[in-house]
């Protein structure tokens, strides 16, 4: 009697075991009576090739204090002196004049920038970079090397624009 208890345990178990789950495989392909998956390709965002730093935006004033800032025809020389001295103490760790180093280089930045993004941008930096589109992107360009905060005054931030009229 015992043998056959066994038997039955185990034939049970064997059972058991045997059976599986009653998962249902999903079956691919057309079956009658249904309308075949649509396969749509997600469209691709067009990519530009002009880097952030290339980039023209003459519109855009940024973020932070400057809304609008007056350029007279001329250049004020005392001003871009003083402002020669600014960024070569407090920027040039980063930014070379003409070429691209650990930040990119103001010459020429007036032709791709209003005069207010700049000033933001010096004055700015942590909120620029968070919610200025172009500003983002100059972030992702440099490598993720984030403007360090300066602390310069409003007068100190035109002063180094009025130097990047010169370059």
């Amino acid at each position: 009697m015992k043998n056959i208890m066994k038997s039955m345990a185990a034939l049970a178990v064997l059972i058991l075991v045997s059976c599986g789950g009653k998962e249902e495989k999903k079956k691919e392909g057309i079956q009658i009576g249904q309308k075949p998956a649509a396969t749509e390709t997600p469209k691709e965002a067009p990519v530009s090739d002009v880097k952030p730093s290339q980039t023209i935006d003459l519109t855009n004033k940024g973020v932070g204090p400057i809304k609008n800032v007056e350029i007279a025809a001329t250049i004020d020389d005392a001003m871009a002196s003083k402002g020669s001295e600014i960024f070569k103490s407090k920027c040039m760790a980063c930014h070379k004049p003409d070429k691209k180093f650990i930040g990119p280089a103001p010459t020429g930045i007036l032709e791709r920038r209003t005069p207010e993004w700049i000033m933001n941008m010096i004055l700015n930096p942590e909120e620029m970079t968070q919610k200025d589109p172009l500003a983002k992107a100059l972030l992702v360009e440099f490598n993720g090397s984030p403007m360090a905060n300066q602390h310069l005054t409003e007068e100190e931030a035109r002063q180094v624009l009025e130097y990047f009229r010169t370059l």
